[in-house]
């Protein structure tokens, strides 16, 4: 299998936590976060450092539900959107815990949970962390432009999701509600898209070529998958995502979710094409279908978070957006 591994000792989700901010709360899963807050700043000076501060939280609030110190952690692995990934840095540096950096824009939430996995399943470590977030202002002002500007935003574009999510990984003793089975690394897909207002229609393609890649590899079946959740594709990316799959013969119509159509209120929100960033999927994952593989309300998620690779200095010399997925097969069940 060329692009997928399987854990053959299935790591266990030891625990997790998500953070969301004040738009997001007043969305359709407000009941679902452990940590918002309705100050943009979170208490803090700064929208970066405001971002540093939801890694910060998401981090502790895991390792509290989890009865776990940083002491306990071999690795984390972190990213984010803001140059140089410095929410990660500035907010995980108090903890002292071997880090890693990694980028893989909105889809970094699977990014660092898949290689979170990887060196637990290994034994290079007992515990590993893989967190992420974004944060709607520095994302404006790190890829558009400053928000006193105010600019008009196009029907195509995406809001990006004030928040964050932290995934414990452990391996697997024998204990353990949820299990990670296997993981495909996604490839560089580029279909010559340049508008930066519209990720959905540049990440679709990623997402499909990860999603078919997976169920090649596998060969499981999708009757035996209960949702395949994309990290942020929005509404005009998950319908060419379902378009492009259908016509390769794969129909995940009934069982596709988008964390970026899920997390807001499409009549009273005015988010366009529903939410970005990598703490959307890394929130909904965390807040929603964590907890319901937890109490075995479902049995299998495919978690397939996606990326667009741009940079403003690119985009203003003509360049396409490529774009990455990856994905995690995710269980309640061992077997």
């Amino acid at each position: 299998m060329k692009s997928t591994i399987i854990f053959n000792n299935k790591p266990v989700i030891k625990g997790y936590a998500s953070v969301a901010g004040k738009k997001e709360i007043e969305g359709n899963l407000s009941e679902y976060f452990d940590y918002t807050d309705t100050d943009q700043y979170f208490k803090k000076d700064t929208w970066e450092q405001a971002e540093s501060e939801i890694q910060r939280i998401a981090v502790d609030t895991a390792l509290n539900k989890s009865n776990l110190t940083p002491e306990d952690i071999n690795f984390i692995f972190a990213g984010d959107l803001v140059n140089q990934c410095v929410s990660s840095t500035y907010g995980l540096r108090d903890f002292h815990i071997p880090f890693l950096g990694v980028y893989g824009a909105c889809s970094t939430m699977a990014e660092s949970l898949l290689l979170a996995t990887c060196m637990v399943n290994a034994g290079y470590g007992k515990l590993a962390i893989g967190v992420t977030s974004s944060h709607f202002s520095s994302a404006e002002r790190q890829f558009r432009m400053p928000l006193s500007y105010g600019g008009q935003r196009t029907p195509s574009a995406q809001w990006t999701v004030t928040g964050g999510g932290a995934v414990i990984v452990e391996e697997n003793s024998g204990q353990g509600d949820i299990f990670i089975k296997s993981a495909t690394v996604g490839k560089l897909v580029d279909y010559d898209i340049k508008d930066a207002t519209n990720m959905g229609a540049a990440m679709a393609p990623a997402a499909a070529d990860t999603i078919q890649t997976f169920l090649k590899d596998t060969e499981i079946s999708l009757s035996n998958i209960d949702f395949i959740i994309t990290g942020d594709l929005g509404y005009v990316g998950s319908e060419l995502l379902i378009d492009i799959l259908q016509k390769e013969g794969i129909d995940i119509s009934s069982k596709h979710r988008d964390c970026g159509i899920m997390i807001y209120d499409k009549d009273t929100q005015d988010t366009h094409s529903g939410g970005s960033g990598c703490g959307c999927g890394a929130s909904v994952l965390t807040a929603y279908f964590l907890p319901k593989l937890q109490k075995k309300e479902i049995k299998n998620i495919l978690f397939c978070a996606t990326g667009a690779l741009m940079s403003p200095t690119l985009s203003q010399q003509g360049e396409s957006i490529p774009s990455i997925a990856h994905l995690l097969h995710i269980s309640s069940s061992e077997n």
